[in-house]
């Protein structure tokens, strides 16, 4: 095993370490929400779309679709799990009109990834179904990673990072560096371009965070700020992702 195999290796363990850290990172938000049985102005659009990332991630990285990608399958299948349960808890004590706009898009995800595994297993092979897998896989990473804008529209409208973690916005970082890194010492495009995006994405909320963490009340502060109150939370690709408030491929 050369060296290029080695650190590809443990670039893909680092990334499935971070990637389940960020795919964790909003069992705080979980916990406030079951325990305020009240989803307030979290966003519930990540969570479907991070699923439909783990959903794709896991089966690119599936031995008959893509070599040398298994730590891609393992992380992702594990966030699939993980981002349904969260799903189903935001949908239960999510207001009517949120609820409706979830379930829609727990919808779309599960029948874009029952039409791209359908058409790649019975229409496609080899390279063809690779391209496919991965293009699909890439497309819908860069949208779990840039869902995550709409909270940081936010933090810069009302100067507040109530509604964006400081945890979710590192492992968001951390998770797309390991996968980008993963992708480029395996020459693969579908796995280090769309985690390229989500590494300076990361970077960027980390960058909000620095300037508004004193900010912590949801409201801006016109003379002075407050201090105290943290928040955790949102939802990873490929590798990742995003959450997006949010596994890798």
């Amino acid at each position: 095993m050369g060296a290029v195999s080695i650190l590809h290796t443990v670039f893909g363990v680092f990334g499935d370490a971070t990637g389940l850290f960020l795919f964790l990172a909003p069992t705080i938000t979980f916990k406030r929400i079951l325990n305020n049985k009240s989803t307030e102005q979290f966003s519930g659009i990540p969570y479907p779309m991070t699923l439909l990332n783990c959903l794709l991630s896991a089966w690119y990285g599936l031995p008959f679709v893509s070599e040398n990608n298994t730590l891609v399958t393992v992380i992702n299948g594990t966030g699939a799990v993980i981002e349904a349960i969260y799903v189903l808890i935001f949908v239960i004590y999510a207001p009517k009109k949120e609820k409706a706009k979830v379930l829609g898009l727990v919808a779309f995800v599960l029948t874009a990834f029952s039409s791209i595994a359908v058409v790649s297993v019975v229409a496609l092979h080899g390279k063809s179904r690779r391209y496919f897998c991965g293009f699909a896989a890439a497309v819908f990473s860069v949208i779990m990673y840039g869902s995550p804008l709409l909270i940081m529209r936010t933090v810069i409208r009302t100067k507040s990072v109530e509604f964006m973690p400081f945890f979710l916005s590192l492992f968001v970082f951390l998770c797309g560096t390991s996968w980008f890194i993963f992708g480029l010492l395996g020459n693969d495009p579908f796995v280090y371009v769309c985690n390229g995006f989500g590494s300076v994405l990361g970077a960027l909320q980390l960058i909000l965070y620095a300037i508004y963490r004193k900010n912590k009340d949801g409201k801006p502060a016109p003379v002075g700020v407050k201090d105290g109150g943290s928040g955790m939370e949102m939802g990873l690709n490929n590798g990742k992702s995003m959450t997006p408030e949010n596994s890798r491929l």
